[in-house]
Parts: C-alpha cells; sequence; structure tokens
C-alpha cells in the first residue's frame, strides 16, 4: 500500500527507497573510482612516463631496449597505482587493511596464476638487463630468428625475415642458447661451392674472389677469400668468404641470392662446371632366362 505524506503527497514504499539509496551509492562509489583512476592514469601518462622516459633516455642513449621496457613496466605499474587511487577514493581503502584478504590474494597470484609470469617477468628483466640483447638486434634460437622489436613482462616480440612479428616467451630465450650472428659492425658471408675434379680449382678460386670483388655492398676490407675446404668423393668442395657492414639494415637474403647468381653466370663463362650429378659405379652379372611357349 502506498502511504500519504506529510503534506498529502504519495510516498513511496520503503523497500523502494532503500533500492534507490543503495544504486545512488553504487553509482557514487563507481563515479569517484573511476574519476580517481582516471585523473591519476592521465597525470601519468602525460606527465610522469614521458618524465622518466627522458631521463631514461638521456642516460641510455644507445640503449633502446632498457627505454621499451621500462616504458612498459611503468605503464603496468601506473595502472596499478590508479586502480589502487580509485579504490581508495571509492572508499574502500579499508579493505586493503584486511591482512587475510590480502595475503589470501597474494597467495593465490604466486601460488596457482602467477608461477609462469612471474617466471617470464624474471627472465625479462634479465633479457634487459644483458648488454649484448637490445633492441634491434639480429637474434637467433633454437625456435627461429629475427629482429628483437620489444621485451614486455611475458614475451619477447620479435619480427621475422618474412616480416612477420612473434611472441617469443622470455623464458625460452634465458634457457636456450642465442646466437646474434650480427652483432658486430661487419659480418661474414660464406657460400660452398663445388666444382668437378677435371675442372681448374684455381680458376674456380680467382673467379669466386673476382665476383665478390665486382659488388658494391661486399667490403673491400676485410677482403674477399676462397678456400678448398674439401676433397670429396665426387666433387672439391670451394668457399667463398665475403664480409659486408651494417647486416641489420641490409637484406642479406638478396645479396646471397645475387652473389649466386653471378657466380653462376661466371663459371658457365668460363666453363667451369659446378655440382656435377654424383656418379655411381655398378657391378655385378645380369642373367636372362628364355622360356619356352609351353610354360
Amino acid at each position: 500500500m502506498i502511504g500519504q505524506s506529510a503534506t498529502g503527497g504519495t510516498s513511496l514504499p520503503r523497500w523502494v527507497t532503500e533500492l534507490v539509496s543503495a544504486y545512488d551509492r553504487v553509482f557514487s562509489e563507481l563515479f569517484w573510482f573511476f574519476f580517481a583512476l582516471g585523473v591519476v592514469y592521465l597525470v601519468g601518462q602525460v606527465v610522469v612516463v614521458p618524465s622518466v622516459i627522458r631521463i631514461v633516455r638521456a642516460r641510455n642513449r644507445n640503449n633502446p631496449t632498457i627505454e621499451s621496457a621500462v616504458k612498459t613496466y611503468l605503464r603496468v605499474a601506473l595502472i596499478g597505482f590508479a586502480t589502487l587511487t580509485g579504490v581508495i577514493a571509492a572508499g574502500y581503502g579499508s579493505v586493503l587493511t584486511d591482512s587475510a584478504i590480502v595475503i589470501a590474494a597474494v597467495t593465490f597470484v604466486f601460488g596457482i596464476a602467477g608461477q609462469q609470469v612471474f617466471g617470464s617477468l624474471i627472465s625479462g628483466i634479465f633479457l634487459v638487463a644483458d648488454p649484448d640483447f637490445n633492441v634491434g638486434d639480429w637474434i637467433a634460437w633454437p625456435g627461429g630468428e629475427g629482429t628483437v622489436e620489444a621485451v614486455d613482462f611475458r614475451v619477447t616480440r620479435v619480427r621475422t625475415p618474412n616480416n612477420e612479428t612473434i611472441a617469443v616467451p622470455n623464458t625460452e630465450l634465458t634457457s636456450n642458447a642465442l646466437t646474434r650472428p650480427y652483432g658486430r659492425d661487419t659480418y661474414r658471408i660464406t657460400e660452398t661451392v663445388y666444382v668437378a675434379y677435371d675442372e681448374d680449382v684455381e680458376l674456380a678460386l680467382m673467379e669466386l674472389r673476382a665476383v665478390a670483388t665486382e659488388q658494391e655492398s661486399i667490403l673491400e676490407e676485410p677482403a674477399p677469400n676462397a678456400r678448398v675446404c674439401e676433397l670429396g668423393e665426387n666433387a672439391i668442395t670451394v668457399q667463398a668468404e665475403l664480409w659486408v657492414d651494417d647486416p641489420g639494415d641490409r637484406d642479406v637474403v638478396t645479396l646471397r641470392s645475387d652473389f649466386r647468381r653471378l657466380v653462376k653466370r661466371r663459371f658457365d663463362e668460363e666453363g667451369i662446371t659446378i655440382a656435377p650429378p654424383s656418379a655411381q659405379s655398378l657391378s655385378g652379372e645380369v642373367t636372362v632366362t628364355e622360356r619356352s611357349d609351353g610354360e
């Protein structure tokens, strides 16, 4: 039954009043939570993060890995701090002082959900701290190879030669051997060619060096070199060694293809046979049995 107010108007039932009051409190708490979270996050993104990044960049001008990692970690810390501020602004700060709830939450995170996450986080910190592991480096590991783009909490993002970005778990990189073929100012390219025994090997070595010298992308120092590596069963193995600079910015795959194409053309001009088919010697007897018509 709807009662009458003191002024003669219609009053709402008590349960409706309590429901409206409860929703009003919830909306008020949500408003202060999101308001505090938004203000803290906005100020952090506009003021704190750029300031810290400028300081890190000034102190580590040649280490983009640290800058990328600090930016990632700082943003996550900012989200956590903004969320904590929103919880306090909404009036739930007392929950954080309840030791039982805090201990239960920490136990859950570390004991159930956090083993792999924290393992990847620690691995990521080790990768960032490694002076020989930087953003922009070309790395190779048992699962693939490519250029490091960023080191995040859980994964390292690598751009492959096919221009694909893959996310490699940090633990995979720290638990396996990493190769940095492009880790210095110069990079050696090794090409192997098989020459027939009846060909002029000295001429083949000379032509390999000549082809390498004529290419502009190959360095004059260290000078290109060619040598005999093996006297195989069916062919002589010769090897050319070439050096290039800034290999991280150069298409090494195309350079190898160009060198092989020019070597093939030069050897054809000089009449040098490359990789002859394997010669197989057969021995034994062949018996032919004649069958009669009645059989």
